[in-house]
């Protein structure tokens, strides 16, 4: 029974990473350019992606397997849980997080700096003289990363002398002493570990938050559609005025623009700018309405109008859901402000939580059931990724107040695309935290754990229940009663991610304060876009038509020289 439950919950898990995959793809399909493609980065960033989801939704695996030790209806272990089996299990989880964790640091701080400069390196033309070869192109990848390997053995090395904090405190308590660390292959990753945090939880609370106050509200005030019926009709009047006062000016001088005055002339010029500007907006709106083009592709269209209500109902669910964990984090984020056992000298660890956390009392309550809690937990992580790639693709890639570069369905370049996959990677280290820490602490820590609190009635043996539900109790760090330690089993994650905090509380102290900033621009953001009316940037439609009509003369003389190459060779291209 408890290999097929195992089994059946690693199963699951291989289901959701199948999803992930599709969705990371999905992902980096819709935002790329077209026209400017490379296997090598859309690979890089769906795997990279695909990685960090991953290691963020093995938690409620992680929570699954610990809980399916205990029963939580009598508050003690099953008896096929001997502590052999229950090492067993923790032992493999801890394989699988390190083995995911040092992907993690690996992708972002190697492969993802490799790939831009492999790219960068791509000279087209060097390459069709023979002038560049895979070897040099390597090298000249190679070469620049080279920096990014000597940040990631010095932070190794850091982590592998660093002294762990020698402040005691109320580390007396037997959990808080399995924290500390003793090893210094684990001290040295869990230093990456905190460090990589810490610079994402910076990414965090800039983008994730803004990201999150925007997506509903979007949703449910969104912008017209470029194949809105009024825009049509709009660009066709301004068309028409533009065109009756060119025929005027040419009126006046019987089709020689020489004849016009000065005045008139530079009129006349800008009137034709100004129409080829209109034809393409109108051509644009047209395609974007599905006009001229397949059935399938109207019907879409079609399909999209119908569902248009439900992406208001969406947009209304998902900002009730946004509320409730924004008031999640903020009770959580008190609780440990006043109840931390330690406060700043163990990075703020909660050892039991004292106010009512409704995110964290969903999941709870739905673990019992699963993959109830997986379901919920892996729409919650989706749901601040998405607001991630929305808080990106608002603010875009900044140095200071200089846009580097713009994230934008279509339109997103290989070296863009790459740089928001190494920015979510952060956050998505530092959702993990969060998420772990802040929204859900008690489920993140025992899940839906719970023990007898009573007194065995012979050593070795578990206390028994049956006739006391009342002294059933949830699992806590600070359960003072022995029988404990030996029935609860803290989740992998939470254990590691405690280990952060308390080995080097300075990250911990980051990372709590972090919290109120995140809260606070979330407020900001959302107050601030209440009250603001969404509006059609026709600047932006204007360059989407221009960049469409390039790719289409881009299209049409590849065809041209295509046909030629024909008329010289005698013969057609096999399709």
């Amino acid at each position: 029974m408890a290999l097929l439950q195992t089994s059946l919950i690693w199963i699951v898990y291989a289901v959701v990473i199948a999803a992930l995959l599709a969705i990371a793809s999905v992902f980096i399909y819709v935002y790329q350019t077209p026209r400017d493609r490379s296997p090598s980065v859309t690979v890089t960033c769906i795997f990279a992606i695909t990685c960090l989801l991953a290691t963020v939704l093995l938690l409620p695996v992680d929570v699954a397997l610990v809980s399916s030790t205990t029963s939580s209806k009598l508050g003690r272990r099953k008896d096929w849980a001997s502590q052999d089996a229950v090492d067993h299990i923790t032992h493999s989880l801890t394989i699988v997080y390190y083995t995911l964790y040092s992907a993690d640091a690996l992708l972002c701080l190697l492969v993802l700096p490799f790939t831009y400069f492999w790219y960068e390196e791509y000279d087209e033309v060097a390459a069709e003289a023979g002038e560049q070869t895979l070897g040099s192109r390597l090298w000249g990848a190679f070469k620049y990363t080279l920096f990014f390997i000597a940040i990631v053995v010095i932070i190794f090395l850091v982590g592998f002398f660093a002294p762990v904090s020698s402040d005691k405190g109320n580390k007396d308590l037997d959990y808080f002493k399995r924290l500390l660390t003793e090893n210094h292959g684990e001290r040295a990753l869990t230093f990456a570990l905190g460090l990589l945090i810490t610079v994402g939880i910076c990414l965090y609370v800039l983008y994730t938050s803004a990201g999150l106050a925007l997506f509903p509200v979007s949703l449910i005030k969104t912008a017209p559609s470029i194949s809105s019926p009024m825009l049509q009709a709009t660009t066709a009047q301004q068309l028409e005025l533009n065109q009756e006062r060119q025929r005027q000016l040419e009126g006046r001088c019987g089709g020689n623009p020489d004849l016009l005055s000065s005045k008139d002339r530079r009129e006349l010029d800008t009137l034709t700018r100004e129409e080829r500007t209109l034809i393409r907006r109108q051509r644009l709106v047209e395609d974007a309405h599905g006009e001229g083009r397949s059935w399938l592709i109207r019907a879409w269209h079609k399909i999209g109008a119908v569902f248009r209500p439900f992406k208001l109902l969406s947009g209304i669910l998902l900002l009730l859901i946004a509320v409730v964990v924004w008031v999640s984090m903020l009770l959580t984020s008190i609780d440990k402000a006043k109840n931390s056992i330690c406060k700043h000298r163990c990075g703020y660890i909660l050892g039991h939580i004292n106010v009512f956390n409704p995110v964290n009392w969903i999941l709870v309550l739905s673990a019992k059931v699963f993959p109830v809690d997986y379901a919920i937990f892996t729409a919650l992580i989706l749901l601040l990724f998405c607001s991630s790639v929305v808080g990106i693709a608002v603010v875009g890639i900044r140095f200071l107040w200089i846009r580097i570069f713009q994230i934008r369905k279509g339109h997103t370049s290989p070296q863009a695309l790459l740089l928001a996959t190494a920015m979510l990677m952060l956050i998505i280290l530092a959702l993990n935290y969060s998420v772990s820490m802040v929204v859900a602490p008690g489920y993140a820590t025992y899940g839906p754990q719970t023990f007898c609190d009573r007194t065995p009635s012979s050593p070795g043996e578990q206390p028994d229940c049956t006739n006391s539900m009342d002294l059933i109790k949830p699992c806590s760090e600070l359960a003072e009663n022995p029988a404990a330690r030996s029935i609860c089993t803290p989740s992998v994650v939470s254990t590691f991610l405690n280990r952060v905090t308390i080995n080097f509380p300075f990250f911990g102290v980051v990372f709590f304060w972090a919290q109120f900033v995140f809260l606070g621009v979330y407020l900001i953001v959302f107050m601030t876009t209440l009250f603001r009316a969404p509006k059609l940037d026709e600047q932006q439609l204007d360059e989407d038509a221009e960049e469409a009509e390039e790719e289409g003369l881009l299209a049409s003389t590849g065809r041209r020289f295509g046909a030629t190459w024909q008329d010289i060779t005698g013969r057609a291209n096999r399709t």
